[in-house]
């Protein structure tokens, strides 16, 4: 029989964590380079890197927590400057934090990790083109006061700055987590076990 105590100090444990990676990711969004031959208003940062993190040692939802925990904190310390850019990045960083996140959590290896993020890189890159298209370039244009796109301009923007940026970024983010989880693994797997057990 589980230990009420045990269950809350657990919960409150899961918490504690998802609050510091949230701040982390927040620090890690002021910490961004734009990439070159790409708009330079385009920038990567490693803020996904923590989300990541919490969505492989808990579920694909504490992910999504810590990308909203991010934008909310990083929108706080701007002054709401940029509305648009802060739910642009959420949806961004929710399209390629889950779909990985379901993929490892099914087969739980560094080969399914792999194939994970490659799969949320191709998501992210079309989502976002989506998005893009429908509803983040209108808004962009409507906050900034700017006259309504043209679809051709919107199509442009997308094939040679959006599109290209977050496949890359996909990548960049890749090739830096997948060798720090292989250092976390064990730490990893012995949080998930200490969980269960307090379960």
């Amino acid at each position: 029989m589980m230990n009420p105590h045990t269950g809350q100090s657990s919960k409150l444990l899961k918490l504690i964590i998802l609050a510091l990676l949230g701040s982390i990711s927040m620090v890690l969004m002021f910490l961004n380079f734009p990439l070159p031959m790409l708009p330079q208003y385009l920038k990567v940062d490693f803020s996904e890197v923590p989300a990541l993190i919490a969505a492989i040692l808990f579920t694909p939802m504490a992910g999504v927590v810590v990308e909203g925990l991010k934008n909310t904190l990083y929108l706080i310390y701007t002054g709401a400057a940029d509305p648009v850019g802060v739910v642009a990045n959420f949806a961004a960083g929710t399209l390629f934090v889950v779909p990985v996140a379901m993929i490892y959590h099914k087969f739980k290896s560094t080969k399914s990790l792999v194939s994970g993020l490659v799969t949320s890189s191709v998501i992210m890159a079309i989502g976002m083109s989506v998005l893009n298209y429908f509803l983040i370039l209108p808004a962009y244009s409507w906050f900034m006061g700017w006259e309504t796109m043209s679809a051709n301009v919107k199509w442009v923007t997308i094939m040679a700055g959006i599109l290209p940026f977050n496949v890359i970024k996909g990548i960049v983010i890749g090739a830096l987590f997948v060798p720090l989880f292989v250092k976390m693994k064990p730490w990893l797997e012995q949080k998930k076990v200490r969980s269960s057990s307090a379960a």
